[in-house]
């Protein structure tokens, strides 16, 4: 599922294309809105809210789309030949006189009333990226469940908006925690947080996503993907293990000396240190 960083740019560039500027044919290729057309009306915005894509149009409407795991938009010129998979895979095109937006594999693809927006998106906690970024209220939705596995809880969209698993495992990486340490033995919830927002910032006008600085093929991440390679700091092989009751797991990284708290076995992985002080603060 992309990034929040990854919708922020997504949400960029369609609003560089289609704001202010008239539909002139839609086509939706979905079926409860099949015969919807919005020929002739205006774009008013494309907003990110989180992983979710808002875009506002003329007559009090709202398009919202949301990637989930496969769903991508594709810019193109008129008369441009496609390249984001086969027709089969479109959901929706919107074009005007200078641009084609087409919405390829989109499995959330519904019209509604902007005054309804909050239907769509209104459970989601502080956005990571937005002008509603509130810390104090993202830690505090943090800290209402302190048994959960800190791991998981910084997942949950309800807690804060647009933090996906690539930028969990880092941060937790960077702050010295393992995934499965409890919220309420988080040394510094607030700098943790602020460390994913931090890195989140760095990326978002970009498509790569580096969290160690580098921009270099191979070393644009600490742990997230490496299995088995050394870690960087310490050359302790990387650690993996599915995290999460079914279907909401999500595979997690860890480095087993690095990182303090409670862990899985791993065929890769020491045994776990206890948690304590974090041992690295960026």
């Amino acid at each position: 599922m992309p990034e929040g960083d990854t919708v922020w740019l997504a949400a960029q560039r369609l609003h560089d294309a289609l704001a202010g500027r008239v539909l002139t044919t839609s086509d939706f290729r979905v079926p409860q809105l099949a015969t919807t057309d919005l020929t002739g009306r205006e774009v008013l915005s494309v907003t990110p809210r989180g992983k979710h894509l808002l875009t506002r149009i003329e007559g009090g409407l709202t398009l919202h789309t949301h990637f989930r795991m496969d769903g991508t938009w594709h810019l193109y010129r008129p008369g441009e030949r496609r390249r984001g998979g086969p027709d089969w895979q479109v959901r929706v095109v919107l074009t005007n006189a200078e641009w084609e937006a087409v919405g390829y594999r989109l499995p959330v693809v519904e019209l509604l009333a902007t005054a309804d927006e909050a239907r769509a998106v209104g459970h989601l906690g502080p956005d990571v990226l937005g002008p509603d970024w509130d810390v104090e209220e993202a830690v505090r939705r943090l800290r209402s469940d302190p048994a959960r596995e800190i791991g998981m809880a910084l997942l949950d969209q309800r807690n804060l908006a647009g933090l996906g698993n690539l930028y969990r495992i880092e941060i937790l990486f960077l702050r010295g925690l393992t995934p499965w340490l409890p919220v309420s033995e988080v040394p510094d919830l607030r700098g943790l947080v602020e460390v994913g927002r931090r890195l989140m910032l760095a990326n978002r006008g970009r498509i790569e996503q580096s969290t160690t600085g580098s921009l270099r093929r191979g070393e644009t991440h600490w742990v997230f993907e490496r299995t088995g390679r050394p870690c960087r700091r310490c050359s302790t092989p990387i650690a993996s293990a599915e995290q999460g009751e079914v279907p909401y797991q999500r595979l997690s990284y860890w480095c087993p000396h690095c990182q303090l708290g409670p862990a899985p076995a791993s065929s890769t992985a020491r045994p776990p240190r206890p948690a304590g002080r974090t041992r690295y603060t960026p």
